[in-house]
């Protein structure tokens, strides 16, 4: 695994440990020569773990939407960066540089942006990885949601197992990196 991309908030939330956990994960990645992609934002975890990265010596790629870019909440110390037109833009480029899926806590963007690689996996139109760092029990709820909607027969087993699980960045790093695709499953349910 060389690059991954990472899903996070453009706040750090209330308890300090969200922010602890995106240093040592943006730390992490630099140790392990993987390349850091992510929104290129400056705020919140999202520059909490570029700056860890950056200052680990790893190299940080951004991708942000021309808008965003204006708002002033570009970190414009990144190794590199790809400026788009688009939200939309964005997670197709922030794909295109990757290998993996890492999602830490965050808000509704977050969650439109894992929920997407995890449909293009479930569709046979991603091959990403995607791992969730469920720090302080921040996903439990997802995850029990996402456990529901399987045993209410939305989503298949399979489908439901392309989510990774761990609740600290080494175990998490490591699932990634071993991660097997596993067998192509169509996505309709046959009742």
């Amino acid at each position: 695994m060389q690059s991954v991309v990472v899903f996070c908030g453009a706040n750090t939330g209330s308890n300090p440990v969200y922010a602890q956990a995106a240093a040592e994960m943006g730390r992490a990645l630099a140790q392990r020569n993987i390349q850091t992609v992510y929104g290129a934002g400056k705020v919140g975890l999202m520059g909490v773990l570029a700056e860890a990265a950056l200052q680990g010596g790893g190299e940080v790629v951004g991708v942000i939407p021309f808008f965003l870019r204006k708002e002033e909440v570009c970190h414009e110390g990144l190794t590199r960066l790809y400026v788009v037109d688009s939200m939309h833009e964005r997670k197709i480029k922030m794909a295109q540089l990757s290998e993996a899926v890492i999602v830490l806590p965050g808000g509704y963007g977050t969650l439109d942006e894992v929920f997407e690689m995890l449909t293009l996996a479930q569709l046979g139109q991603g091959n990403h990885p995607v791992g969730v760092l469920n720090i302080n029990g921040f996903y439990d709820a997802l995850i029990a949601q996402l456990d529901h909607m399987a045993a209410e027969g939305f989503l298949k087993p399979a489908h439901r197992e392309l989510l990774l699980i761990a609740d600290s960045v080494p175990k998490l790093l490591d699932k990634l990196e071993g991660y097997q695709a596993p067998p192509k499953e169509g996505k309709w349910i046959k009742l």
